[in-house]
């Protein structure tokens, strides 16, 4: 059979994540790795979740873990969330939250929501790689972002209607972004508020890495300011995605939507055609564990990264070469290399791999256009500070070798 023939138009734009790939190189013991932005297992409170399961599969109990579960989401789990989200200054309910499979999965429902093919997504340049992989299938097109509030509006929307589409949401990280470890400032957010009144338009705030700030004083998510600003999350635009996968434990996939709660009823109709709810059990051991040590262990999460980022940006000042430029994270797990131009970071990553034993990502995946091939994305989540210093070691005399 030609499986050309009855696949849809939409299966030509998914391609495998290249992070994905290079994961694979984690099984391999002579690599030290800075390519996966994966948390440390060695930090995953393990024993909390043992205890938690067994809890959950005690006596009587164990029926409604193994049982299907309401679309939205266990409540206990959703009333937690819901409390954190005031901590934020995010006023909301449990009807204001989905729980999803992960953040990931939230991102490909409000692609699913949004976009109709040659419609436009106004993303960051570079961009969440798995955004892009999520988005891509409902075939839209990109514009570049501007957070800062220095294009019109008009500008956007003309180039969409040119294209024979509409402008329906931005997407961004504005805490310690994935790739770059940079953060949105304030008044950057406030812009895009301002953008999407003007534009009518959605915000799609993934706040995967909001708990892990290092440095600096906390800036309210978009939703907050939002909120402050309308008087309710009934009356906002932004959806905001969390999850806990960078602070708890990623193999759960436990995430969730946050949001204007008529939005968040269509999203459970599509949680109910695409996988019905997420795991029971997995959300009632996620409320047991984060009621109970959430902010003990974020606090020890912070404590470790913050000593490996400091520990790779004081190794990247001694050991990079004239001309390669970084950023200085104040949270996340992330550090962005730019490269001097006409050094490609694919071309870069095989010569490492082969000569230096050193993994990273290169940077030309996480812009939707394919663009800027001298950059680069390291992690400094899973390496300790004696690899972090021998790997960055490595690749500082690689590029000096030209």
């Amino acid at each position: 059979m030609d499986w050309a023939n009855v696949l849809a138009t939409r299966a030509a734009r998914m391609k495998a994540s290249e992070i994905r790939e290079l994961l694979k190189l984690l099984d391999q013991p002579d690599i030290i790795s800075f390519a996966g932005g994966i948390p440390d297992p060695a930090l995953f409170p393990a024993e909390a979740f043992r205890t938690a399961f067994a809890e959950a599969l005690a006596g009587d109990r164990a029926g409604a873990a193994l049982q299907y579960s309401v679309s939205e989401g266990y409540l206990p789990l959703r009333d937690w969330i819901a409390g954190e989200m005031g901590k934020l200054g995010i006023s909301c309910g449990p009807q204001n939250i989905l729980i999803t499979s992960g953040s990931q999965q939230a991102l490909d429902y409000l692609g699913k929501l949004m976009i109709s093919p040659g419609d436009t997504v106004l993303l960051g340049w570079p961009t969440y790689l798995g955004a892009l992989g999520a988005f891509n299938a409902y075939e839209p097109r990109y514009d570049r972002l501007d957070p800062k509030g220095n294009r019109p509006a008009a500008s956007f929307a003309e180039a969409a209607e040119a294209a024979g589409g509409r402008v329906k949401f931005a997407y961004l990280s504005v805490d310690f972004a994935n790739p770059t470890g940079e953060t949105l400032d304030l008044a950057a957010r406030e812009a895009v508020i301002d953008l999407a009144d003007d534009l009518d338009i959605a915000v799609a705030e993934d706040a995967a890495y909001q708990t892990l700030r290092y440095d600096g004083a906390a800036i309210p998510p978009i939703l907050a300011l939002e909120i402050a600003r309308k008087g309710s999350i009934e009356d906002c635009r932004t959806l905001y995605c969390g999850s806990f996968s960078k602070s708890l434990a990623p193999g759960l996939r436990v995430g969730w939507i946050c949001g204007n709660a008529a939005v968040i009823s269509r999203l459970v109709l599509m949680k109910q055609a695409a996988d019905l709810h997420s795991p029971t059990t997995n959300q009632i051991v996620t409320e047991h564990v984060a009621r109970r040590h959430f902010d003990a262990h974020v606090a020890t999460l912070r404590a470790t990264y913050r000593a490996r980022r400091d520990a790779m940006l004081a190794v990247l000042a001694r050991e990079m070469p004239e001309g390669v430029s970084w950023t200085r994270p104040e949270g996340g797990m992330f550090v962005w290399l730019t490269l001097p131009e006409g050094i490609d970071g694919a071309e870069l990553l095989a010569k490492s791999l082969k000569s230096e034993r050193v993994a990273f990502v290169p940077g030309r995946a996480f812009f939707a256009d394919g663009s800027n091939g001298n950059t680069l994305r390291l992690s400094f989540s899973c390496a300790d500070e004696a690899m972090i210093a021998e790997g960055i070691a490595r690749l500082g005399r690689l590029l000096r070798q030209g």
